[in-house]
């Protein structure tokens, strides 16, 4: 059930900000300077910025000492997953993927 619930969480979380980047992307292209304009257009704006910003990093930290410990292999992927789409696709990534090796180690011990 855990599993399922963090594959729902990952389509959600590509789908949803993908909504409204693809948008973005059609009407002026790959424009960063742009972005990041419209990203921290005002104090609403840049706290969720700022709030996106931090909470990468704390995931990156998250996926490379939690994988470390669990020996899981292909950490890179979380963190591509986290700059291409973001938090909300990088973290029920991993913890799908976190999951499935505690169950794994749980069948076999």
């Amino acid at each position: 059930m855990l599993k399922t619930i963090y594959l729902i969480l990952c389509i959600l979380g590509t789908v949803l900000p993908y909504s409204q980047f693809v948008p973005f992307l059609i009407q002026n292209g790959l424009d960063v300077r742009l972005f990041l304009e419209q990203l921290f257009a005002n104090r609403i704006s840049a706290f969720f910025g700022m709030d996106l910003i931090v909470s990468s990093l704390v995931l990156w930290v998250f996926v490379y000492w939690e994988g470390s410990r669990l020996g899981m292999k292909n950490l890179w992927i979380y963190i591509a997953s986290n700059l291409l789409v973001g938090v909300s696709l990088g973290l029920p990534l991993f913890l799908l993927i976190r999951q499935r090796k505690f169950e794994q180690t749980s069948l076999t011990v």
